[in-house]
């Protein structure tokens, strides 16, 4: 009899980062350029990566792919955003919450799975050199691409619609500034969710953890071979190699209150482009070739 008064809201009110109304304007400003840095640097990556033969590797093979993630995550999250410091309703409704807590979801563990991949190559090409083709084929090499994708989306799938199954009744409004289901829309519901934090305890643990062991375990076996190096040279070229790579996996994995949400939906994709363009030789000089070629045009 309890439940017959009980309806799911038909649109949640985001609350974004700030209520007062001075501020939106300026967050505007502050983070339209973020959003066109980000999707301009890592589109630039891609062209790079597709245009210049001598980068057509399984190394950035994956960083166009995690660049194209990149584009994807930050796209879900900031034009909602970005619309919402301009109105002044704030509202998202039901389905498009859902919509953008799913890939939300997904992308950021695709992410961390090509991350994975990329230490793994970096691993095979680093302590196993004299099989590093036969090892990273293409077919390895895709094989790891669709484990990257299929598990974060099976993941997100799985924790939707457990979402879905929640009763949410009272405020529908949700203190983020986008639909993040761990707890901005679980403290909305007035049924128990235990099996969804089960789930997220056992499933979202090894998911999360999996990805995050492979790169540990890949850069340390990385550093005792590099210190087994015996010219310092030889050490030199190698951390290079891997210096840029492990930038990104630990700032990936940072502890992710409020504040650090901003940080790693938000920035973390912008400083992407920037670590992997100015830090790798190869990858200037094929960015410098590109621009040559279009102003050439």
């Amino acid at each position: 009899m309890g439940r017959t008064n009980i309806t799911r809201p038909t649109e949640f009110i985001l609350l974004g980062l700030s209520s007062r109304p001075e501020d939106q304007k300026p967050l505007f400003a502050m983070f339209l350029p973020i959003y066109l840095i980000t999707v301009i640097g890592n589109l630039l990556i891609i062209l790079t990566i597709r245009s210049d033969t001598r980068l057509q590797t399984p190394m950035y093979f994956f960083l166009s792919v995690l660049s194209f993630v990149d584009v994807c995550y930050v796209t879900v999250i900031i034009p909602k955003m970005l619309a919402n410091f301009l109105s002044k309703t704030k509202t998202i409704s039901y389905g498009e919450c859902l919509t953008q807590m799913y890939f939300f979801i997904a992308f950021g563990n695709t992410d961390s799975y090509l991350l994975a991949a990329m230490a793994i190559d970096r691993y095979v090409a680093i302590c196993n050199p004299l099989h590093y083709i036969t090892i990273m084929n293409h077919r390895h090499c895709v094989f790891l691409l669709v484990l990257s994708v299929c598990i974060p989306h099976l993941h997100s799938l799985l924790h939707i619609l457990l979402t879905n199954q929640l009763i949410l009744c009272g405020s529908n409004v949700i203190h983020h500034f986008f639909c993040d289901d761990q707890p901005p829309v679980i403290k909305l519901s007035c049924s128990s969710h235990f099996v969804k934090e089960i789930t997220v305890m056992t499933e979202g643990l090894a998911i999360i953890m999996t990805p995050f062991s492979c790169i540990i375990i890949s850069y340390l076996r990385i550093f005792i071979t590099i210190l087994k190096i015996p010219s310092a040279a030889g050490k030199r070229k190698a951390f290079s190699t891997c210096g840029s790579h492990l930038t990104v996996p630990l700032s990936n994995y940072t502890v992710k209150d409020r504040i650090a949400t901003i940080i790693y939906t938000i920035l973390i994709p912008m400083l992407n482009a920037f670590i992997y363009s100015l830090r790798n030789k190869d990858m200037k000089q094929g960015l410098m070739k590109l621009l040559r070629r279009v102003k050439g045009q």
